[in-house]
């Protein structure tokens, strides 16, 4: 499984239909509107690169309304449960 994030600058005016279109996409399992510098972060979870290269160039930069996207594939996932399970004593 393949995560790829992608920070996405839209158009103001559009930022919600933008946000539903791209988490109507195949490949796409959430998309965050967030403050700051973007607009929205939209997570990728697909089988291989090849999918995200579809799901990215060939669907996501092409919903009107989205000027702008950045896209970050991921090495490792850590998150606290697995934090917790690397210090345990078994105790």
């Amino acid at each position: 499984m393949i995560t790829a994030i992608s920070f996405v600058k839209a158009e103001v005016s559009r930022i919600p239909e933008v946000a539903q279109e791209i988490a109507a996409l195949d490949g796409v399992s959430e998309v965050y509107s967030v403050t700051g510098a973007i607009d929205l972060i939209v997570m990728v979870r697909v089988r291989d690169t090849d999918e995200v290269s579809t799901v990215i160039a060939d669907h996501l930069n092409k919903v009107p309304g989205v000027l702008e996207t950045e896209t970050h594939i991921a090495f490792r996932a850590y998150s606290q449960h697995d934090l917790e399970s690397t210090f345990s004593l078994g105790l």
